[in-house]
């Protein structure tokens, strides 16, 4: 049986709280910086496991790695200039 929680303190129905503002707020940051740390992982990840399988060496780690931080990099400079452009 589902309770209904009493609003807090500063809180009307339908309202959401400062944090939860806050964090609303700062999503498209945080979205622009998982681009980032994403496209480098994947870049990583994907050169490290074809340099096991293939037995190439380090360069499909070091192209990979090097294509995903770009990628990364695109898309985090893609979405803040998104974000720039949504202020004016």
């Amino acid at each position: 049986m589902a309770e209904e929680k009493e609003p807090r303190e500063g809180e009307k129905d339908g309202e959401l709280s400062e944090t939860a503002r806050q964090m609303r707020a700062a999503e498209p940051y945080i979205s622009a910086v998982w681009k980032l740390v994403g496209g480098a992982v994947v870049g990583v990840l994907g050169g490290y496991f074809l340099d096991k399988r293939l037995g190439t060496g380090p360069w499909l780690l070091l192209g990979l790695s090097l294509v995903g931080i770009s990628v990364g990099f695109y898309g985090f400079l893609h979405e803040m200039n998104r974000l720039g452009k949504g202020r004016r």
